[in-house]
């Protein structure tokens, strides 16, 4: 069985921070560093979008623009998860954040990119 599980989210006051992590397991992730990994957010009412992603090892990350300086992403192919710092939360921040697994591939920033898929977690910022 292939899992991807994020947690983390939660109710935060803008200012705030939260982490995010997403533990992937199942044979499919023997060797969870063949994956690049991302981190996509839906708000409300509106699509997927990019987030942030990181290549096998950790080199290279790539950010959307209105998370540069906020957010980072990291990994521990130790211990099979990826993380999503988040600090300096704003409203528009607010949406269900999924974390994408994509296999041997470079960092990716479309969502058709990615192979598989966590179900999500809710991350809310109030004003």
């Amino acid at each position: 069985q292939v899992q991807l599980v994020e947690s983390g989210g939660g109710l935060v006051q803008a200012g705030g921070s939260l982490r995010l992590s997403c533990a992937a397991s199942g044979r499919t992730f023997s060797t969870f560093s063949n994956y690049a990994m991302g981190w996509f957010r839906q708000p409300p009412g509106k699509e997927r979008e990019f987030v942030a992603t990181i290549n096998w090892s950790g080199s290279i990350t790539y950010y959307t623009d209105s998370v540069k300086g906020r957010f980072t992403i990291s990994r521990d192919n130790a211990k099979n998860t990826v993380y999503l710092q988040m600090n300096k939360l704003k409203p528009e921040d607010t949406a269900v954040y999924y974390c994408a697994a994509r296999l041997l591939g470079g960092p990716g920033y479309g969502s058709s990119e990615y192979d598989y898929w966590g179900q999500g977690t809710q991350v809310t910022v109030s004003s």
